[in-house]
């Protein structure tokens, strides 16, 4: 049995090791199934302007990686057209305002349902994200894959799932971009891997998101062990060479990219009920493709540590919480 106490962070926990059963780590299954596709592995780069654009987009669905387009300043339904001329699944973002409701409207009107709706809003444990799933489950005779959040309790969980989320985000304000717990006391900050336990245990139908708080590759095993599905990562993919972000020559003389929250005034314009900074991530030469391989290689690793050759290992993978320093 798992050693836990009430609150603990991804760097408190140690997965313990069982047998290696296979021959090389490149045996190692990363995949994972999310609605009707399968995808190569369980990390979503977070739908955040630094983070991920339509190319971007485009070019994770092509290459067999699952994400989510941010709603922030963009044509959702050219995006829609573009990938659905392409063959490609549509994952998009929504609010909770009448403004999504319409963009649904037109979608569904012009045939370009949405694949995959990830209704995105700081506190998701809402009557607004009640109102629009239930209004989802309503009117489509086939319903696309929900993704709803953020949440960080067991509450939630049961109640968005009984609204008709398909699959939950968790995670309030973990992210190193994310100011709301330092404005207003909540949030998951500093015990966003227990809140993750907590909320899969509570969880029957919809699969957890883990979404927030990862800085080392490590903390995504840690995560699955917790009883997450998939992990969303935000600033480990922002001072990627091709993210987003804008480009900022530093003080030091090093280059660096801009990384801001979803609720700061740089993403919402707004100089009120702000939740967010803008920040600045050494820049890396790397691609997002090649961190992608990156992970892949990481996790395989952590199979074979785990004693398996898939995912599925993390289900029985043990691990402790030792004291803090």
């Amino acid at each position: 049995m798992s050693i836990m106490t009430e609150n603990f962070n991804f760097e408190h926990m140690n997965l313990i090791p069982r047998k290696c059963i296979v021959n090389s780590r490149s045996e190692c299954d990363t995949s994972v199934n999310l609605g009707k596709y399968h995808w190569k592995l369980p990390v979503i780069p977070a739908n955040m302007e630094c983070v991920i654009n339509e190319n971007i987009a485009e070019q994770l669905a092509k290459k067999g990686y699952f994400y989510v387009l941010h709603r922030f300043d963009v044509d959702v339904f050219a995006f829609a057209q573009r990938m659905r001329s392409k063959g490609l699944p549509i994952s998009i973002s929504l609010g909770v305002n009448e403004d999504s409701y319409a963009l649904l409207q037109d979608l569904t009107i012009a045939t370009l349902k949405p694949d995959y709706i990830t209704i995105d809003i700081a506190h998701g444990h809402s009557i607004k994200m009640e109102r629009m799933l239930k209004w989802i489950k309503k009117n489509f005779l086939y319903p696309p894959f929900i993704i709803a959040g953020n949440v960080s309790t067991a509450d939630a969980v049961r109640d968005l799932e009984s609204w008709g989320a398909d699959a939950i985000k968790v995670g309030i304000g973990p992210g190193s971009a994310c100011t709301t717990y330092n404005a207003t006391g909540f949030g998951s900050r500093g015990a966003q891997a227990s809140i993750i336990s907590d909320c899969a245990i509570a969880a029957d139908r919809a699969v957890i998101i883990a979404d927030g708080g990862i800085q080392h590759p490590g903390d995504i095993s840690k995560s699955l062990a917790l009883g997450a599905h998939m992990v969303m990562i935000g600033g480990m993919f922002s001072g990627l060479a091709d993210s987003p972000g804008n480009i900022v020559t530093g003080e030091d003389g090093k280059v660096y990219k801009e990384f801001w929250g979803s609720a700061s005034i740089h993403a919402t314009g707004k100089l009120g009920r702000v939740e967010g900074i803008k920040k600045l991530i050494p820049m890396s030469n790397k691609t997002i493709m090649d961190e992608m391989n990156f992970l892949t290689e990481c996790l395989q690793s952590a199979i074979s540590y785990g004693g398996g050759t898939s995912l599925k290992c993390f289900r029985d993978v043990e691990w402790m919480i030792r004291p803090s320093p």
